[in-house]
């Protein structure tokens, strides 16, 4: 079977490039650590490339430097945080409040336990003491302050998950091991906890965990929403202060489809589907990933300048300086930004970012509904991208010049980083993206080095042997663009020159063999100076002492005959300067006659499989040669073909006859070119009129008007070797007329 020139020329990386969207696609399916690196750096970046809007409904109450300086140092007594919980409940009617710090201990801080111990022992019988002590101890006792500030408010605790400590009490689970029905479901396990001492518990609306779940890196790019502790699952600080905000009366698991429908993803997840709030509003349903964990959203750069979340100070709440507006019916989270708190957490947007704005992002995706998922098809879409892309990338990177391959790659980046966006930002999906970047670099690598090392390669070489034949502008232009040329056979429409020296046998007789070389080799050097370096002309081959030239071919030319009878006039020039220094030298003369013919012909590399060359062949080649034959018989130093005339009209010329040339049947006019029409004087007209009108009388058999007219011309222009012959014909025609069906035709015999 015959392949397509396209397919034998670019087969072999169209077969590369499918051979890197395979291993792309394997890469995709089979998943690496090294490519999720990469995809958690691309979804830092994506994720740092959203702008925040700053949402009203959330505002941190931070313990910061200027609160430290105010109040005083962190722990504060509990007296200070009922005072913070009365403030923001009370004055404030915030909707919902949550501490992301925990009391996992008894404040002692107020020294009533002290004064109690003294009662009991050195100061036992101090009249009226026990009594004074009982009537302090509601202002002494700062957990029974801070129970009392809660209870009955929304108020929703922090508490940390550890390995082996169990220390306070934990609130009651969202749901249990027994209300899932005997499925299981994936989720982080907590052997230990430090959660808040019992009356504090007991008076807050709920309680979330807040401990951070961090990738190998460092950095927090996920949460958990509920964590399982014993055999009960218990929320985290985020979704349990968003229940409380939406009123929610429980929260739920809820599952799709029976363990037989069910998918991979979901078979993980014990065929969870979501996490539901039952809400008055109604229900809300909260997508979740394996493990019971969501992707962190976040919104700006974090801290009071993040532009996502409105900061307040404390030490303003508790001074009652922060305008209601701000806070009233709003969820404020509780959290520390000040230094050696220890409460800044490295995530995708800021290496230094507030923990407790993690969850102020995580309570945000819940109230809008918005929370950005891998789903369970994603790596079917990631596979479809990677084929799509690569199959389009690949067939266009192996047919486009090195410029258009960078453009190619470039705009396939940007596409697929715009994609990835789009459905990010607009759809909520995250999707991998980082095999599809690397194919595109891959493609784009290998087919530039293809390129580099093959078709660069390949161009040079043809350049190097365009070298041979083309001026060395015209070498450079091609060196620039070598896919534009090429050496194969095509059919064009080209000029051809052929140029020899008259008398060359009687020269070479003449002079020993080292002056002969000496001779022709400054008149071929000059020759081909005038042909390939002033007008752009190919040379073909040298012929003994004969020059055979084209012009539009392989670059290209418009005014290919303009520039070969351009170039005939500059070698007729350049022959009479070198016939002066020959003649100086007493070397016989030298004149040269050429011969150029306008018309198709087949341009390539030709010949055998022993030695090849770029040449011309056809009709229009031969007539060529014949019409420099011509130019010997006719007296005149150019003879071109009509075609030729007609192409090259700036030039003045003198029609020669009509012949009719060995081997061809059509007669063709032959002239010869004078100069430049805009640079002929009046004389020159008036010699090209008058002869016009005297081959006028001889095509018209007038031949004693003819004889007298070429008889005037041959008086004025003794050494014209034209007039010369025509008078020898006419004399001739005059003897013995040509038949009454003469076509005013001559026939050449010879080549």
């Amino acid at each position: 079977m015959k392949l397509s020139p396209a397919l034998r020329r670019h087969g072999a990386r169209w077969l590369l490039g499918v051979l890197l969207i395979l291993g792309a696609a394997i890469a995709c399916l089979a998943g690496n650590e090294n490519i999720a690196r990469l995809d958690a750096m691309l979804g830092d970046w994506r994720m740092r490339a959203e702008k925040p809007q700053l949402d009203g409904r959330i505002v941190i109450v931070d313990i910061d430097e200027q609160s430290l300086a105010r109040i005083g140092r962190f722990p504060w007594g509990r007296d200070v945080q009922a005072r913070l919980v009365r403030q923001l409940t009370g004055h404030y009617r915030v909707a919902a409040l949550g501490f992301d710090i925990s009391f996992p201990e008894p404040d002692t801080s107020s020294g009533y336990a002290v004064l109690e111990r003294l009662a009991r022992g050195e100061l036992a019988g101090v009249p009226g003491l026990p009594a004074q002590l009982e009537k302090l101890r509601p202002a002494m006792d700062y957990d029974g302050l801070l129970a009392d500030a809660m209870r009955g408010q929304p108020v929703v605790l922090g508490y940390s998950v550890s390995a082996q400590q169990r220390k306070g009490v934990l609130p009651k689970p969202a749901f249990t091991v027994a209300d899932l029905n005997g499925r299981t479901l994936t989720a982080y396990v907590a052997r230990g906890y430090e959660a808040n001492i019992a009356p504090l518990q007991a008076a807050a609306r709920g309680a979330g965990i807040f401990t951070a779940l961090t990738d190998a890196d460092g950095v927090v790019r996920s949460s958990t929403l509920l964590q399982r502790i014993g055999d009960g699952y218990y929320p985290s600080l985020s979704l349990a202060t968003a229940a409380v905000y939406l009123q929610a009366r429980a929260i739920a698991p809820r599952f799709t489809g029976t363990a037989d429908s069910l998918s991979a993803r979901e078979l993980a997840n014990g065929g969870l589907e979501h996490v539901v709030l039952f809400a008055p509003r109604g229900a809300m349903a909260i997508p979740v990933g394996e493990a019971l964990t969501t992707t962190v959203q976040y919104r700006g750069t974090g801290g009071p300048a993040g532009g996502a979340f409105r900061y307040v100070s404390a030490a303003d709440v508790l001074a009652g300086t922060v305008p209601a507006a701000l806070l009233k019916g709003a969820i404020v989270l509780v959290g520390t930004t000040a230094p050696g708190l220890n409460d800044i957490r490295a995530t995708p947007v800021n290496a230094e970012y507030p923990g407790v704005e993690v969850h102020a992002n995580l309570i945000k995706s819940i109230l809008d509904g918005r929370f950005k998922a891998r789903p369970d098809y994603a790596p079917a879409l990631e596979l479809v991208q990677i084929v799509l892309f690569g199959l389009l990338l690949a067939g266009a990177l192996a047919v486009l010049p090195p410029a258009g391959v960078m453009l190619a790659a470039v705009g396939a980046l940007a596409a697929a980083i715009g994609i990835n966006l789009y459905l990010y930002a607009v759809h909520d999906l995250v999707l991998g993206g980082a095999v599809l970047l690397l194919l595109i670099v891959a493609l784009f690598i290998v087919n530039l080095a293809w390129g580099y090392f093959f078709e660069v390669r390949k161009g040079r070489a043809l350049v190097a042997r365009f070298g041979e034949y083309v001026a060395p502008e015209l070498v450079a232009e091609m060196a620039d663009n070598p896919q534009r040329y090429t050496m194969d056979g095509e059919n064009r429409e080209l000029t051809v020159l052929f140029a020899d020296v008259r008398g060359f046998t009687a020269i070479s007789e003449q002079l020993a063999p080292a002056t002969l070389r000496e001779y022709i080799n400054q008149y071929l050097t000059a020759m081909s100076q005038d042909i390939r370096d002033s007008h752009g002309g190919t040379l073909d081959k040298y012929i003994g002492d004969a020059v055979m030239a084209f012009w539009g071919a392989p670059v290209a030319f418009a005014d290919h005959a303009s520039r070969a009878v351009a170039s005939a006039l500059l070698m007729q020039r350049s022959a009479a300067r070198l016939n002066q220094q020959f003649c100086a030298r007493g070397w016989p003369p030298l004149r040269i006659g050429i011969g150029i013919n306008t018309g198709a012909m087949h341009v390539g590399d030709m010949g055998s499989r022993i030695r090849r060359a770029y040449t011309v062949m056809g009709d229009n080649v031969n007539l060529a040669a014949r019409l420099e034959g011509a130019s010997k018989q006719y007296g005149v130093g150019i003879v071109v073909g009509a075609a030729t005339r007609a192409a090259a009209p700036a030039f003045l010329y003198r029609e020669l006859d009509l012949v009719r040339v060995l081997g061809k049947q059509e007669a063709v006019a032959i002239f010869e070119p004078r100069g430049m029409r805009d640079d002929a004087d009046a004389q020159e007209l008036a010699q090209l009129a008058r002869w016009s009108e005297a081959l006028a009388l001889l095509r018209a058999r007038d031949w004693d008007a003819a004889a007298a007219a070429v008889a005037s011309l041959q008086t004025d222009f003794p050494e014209d070797g034209l007039y010369r012959l025509y008078a020898g014909r006419l004399a001739q025609y005059r003897l013995a007329p040509p038949p009454v069906h003469w076509d005013g035709v001559t026939v050449l015999h010879n080549k």
